[in-house]
């Protein structure tokens, strides 16, 4: 989401010999696909519902309150049921695709589930585009979620797996990368078809979305599944050929014999969510849980799914606003790149607590600048404020994309042991859809009722969770998985008690 997806990292006890081959950049662009995808998706709603001609006609009671000055308070112009659930229906539909996403992944592979994904996006895109009244709406947007529901599951996964180790971090970080470029690429969009003359440039801002579900549909036919997931279910020496076609060399049985290995471990644990909540693994499912729901609770979905709403609600005028959201997406974007750059340099937990103290700081400020200029019925923003209150969420949104926007989904990914991981990785992406759900239903009517005080409210949970980061959250960077829980867990000063070697107090 803007927080992105993350690829679960998985642990080997040395670099394998492998070369980077077609398969893998076939792969690199998968990935890109899938980031675009989801990325355009968040960005793409908040442009549309920012259009006079897209309210018009499916929000009318929205429509005219943004046009009557005086009837409605500024803060409330686009407090609307129908309108958030038109945002928020897609992260809903992903929350419950999520479960049937995670059995295809198992029994049909990542490749058939990549598929599955496609059609959905394919599918919704369909819908959106051609809709003609706020029922079709909805249903594109639930075949969309349903969409980022499978590739959530299945995606990160085939990444993890076809990398060759010396590269599955920086592909990790690549994925969010590729999320904050289909926001960008959403915003200029929008700013393009907003100037459309005839009033349908929504629909083609709804149907570019098309491109990328193509490309993402495409690409799982064209690649191979990957050995991991063919030696799970069975086929051995497809997965040995598998794996010799996608490192190119010959020599692929110490990896080979890992993974087989590996899969029988994983296949003995017959009940891996029940696994899950035994007490040694407690502390990464405590931090996986607390890490989505406080990269939700920083603000920035609620900022990118609504920025050309939000700087309409702050005075902007309609051309201005989406001018300011392109800014926004394209500053996400190039402070992404710090984080590829900064990640496994300074750790995780110098640019979480860094960008702590940016967010925080950049809140407040749009805070008193929107209480002391922005009335429910009048505004005095002058064109020097306004240019500070883009400053600001420019400033929050770089702070975020190089610290909650990856981490919170690296640092889970990176926690689990191999038995808990597939369980782990779905109960962290249902915390994230479910809070991501509530953060895109509820924002604009937080808006409504909080005023500038939603700024305050954000910045009140960007303190506690850098509280908690200070405190609970240990240094992962250069930690490799298999020894996560004796150079980490063991040696922190409050999760170590959980590491006992007795399971008589599991769950």
């Amino acid at each position: 989401m803007a927080g992105g997806f993350g690829t679960p990292a998985h642990g080997d006890g040395g670099d394998f010999e492998a070369k980077i081959t077609l398969v893998v950049v076939i792969s690199c662009i998968l990935a890109a696909s899938g980031g675009l995808m989801f990325g355009y998706d968040i960005g793409i709603s908040g442009g549309v519902t920012a259009m006079p001609p897209f309210l018009k006609k499916f929000f009318p009671v929205v429509y005219k309150k943004t046009q009557e000055k005086g009837i409605e308070s500024n803060y409330c112009k686009y407090d609307n049921q129908g309108l958030q659930l038109f945002t928020s229906s897609l992260y809903l539909a992903a929350l419950t695709a999520t479960f049937a996403a995670s059995h295809t992944t198992r029994t049909l592979g990542r490749k058939a589930t990549m598929l599955i994904a496609g059609i959905f996006f394919i599918l919704g895109t369909i819908f959106n585009a051609a809709a003609v009244n706020l029922l079709m709406l909805i249903i594109g947007r639930i075949l969309l979620g349903c969409g980022v529901g499978f590739a959530n599951q299945a995606v990160p996964l085939f990444l993890s797996e076809i990398a060759p180790t010396r590269i599955r971090g920086a592909l990790n970080i690549l994925f969010q990368l590729n999320t904050t470029i289909g926001i960008l690429f959403a915003n200029l969009v929008n700013y393009g078809t907003a100037k459309i003359s005839g009033g349908w440039g929504w629909r083609l801002s709804l149907g570019l979305a098309g491109v990328p579900a193509v490309m993402l549909t495409l690409g799982s036919l064209i690649v191979i599944d990957t050995p991991n997931s063919l030696i799970a279910r069975g086929k051995l020496e497809e997965g040995k050929a598998a794996l010799k076609k996608i490192r190119g060399v010959s020599n692929v049985e110490p990896e080979y014999l890992e993974i087989v290995e590996a899969s029988r471990v994983a296949s003995e644990v017959k009940h891996p969510m029940r696994n899950l909540l035994k007490r040694r693994n407690r502390p990464q499912l405590v931090i996986a849980v607390c890490m989505q729901i406080f990269q939700q609770f920083t603000g920035i979905n609620a900022i990118m799914f609504y920025a050309p709403v939000l700087f309409n609600t702050v005075g902007f005028k309609s051309d201005a606003s989406l001018y300011s959201a392109v800014i926004t997406g394209a500053v996400n974007v190039l402070a992404t790149l710090v984080s590829i750059y900064f990640v496994d340099r300074l750790g995780r937990r110098i640019l979480l607590l860094q960008a702590g103290v940016q967010m925080f700081l950049s809140q407040m400020v749009v805070a008193v600048v929107l209480g002391l200029t922005v009335k429910d019925y009048s505004e005095s923003l002058t064109k020097g404020l306004a240019l500070l209150v883009v400053v600001m969420v420019c400033t929050f949104v770089s702070a975020f994309a190089w610290s909650w926007g990856p981490l919170g989904w690296l640092i889970p990914s990176e926690t689990f042991p191999l038995e808990t991981r597939s369980a782990g990785q779905s109960v962290t992406v249902c915390v994230n859809m479910v809070f991501t759900f509530v953060i895109a239903q509820a924002f604009i009517s937080m808006l409504c009722h909080f005023k500038f005080g939603i700024f305050i409210f954000f910045s009140f949970w960007v303190l506690v969770m850098s509280v908690f980061v200070l405190i609970l959250l240990p240094e992962t960077k250069n930690v490799p998985i298999e020894e996560m829980t004796d150079r980490v867990w063991r040696q922190h000063w409050y999760w170590r008690r959980f590491m006992d070697d007795d399971e008589n107090g599991d769950a």
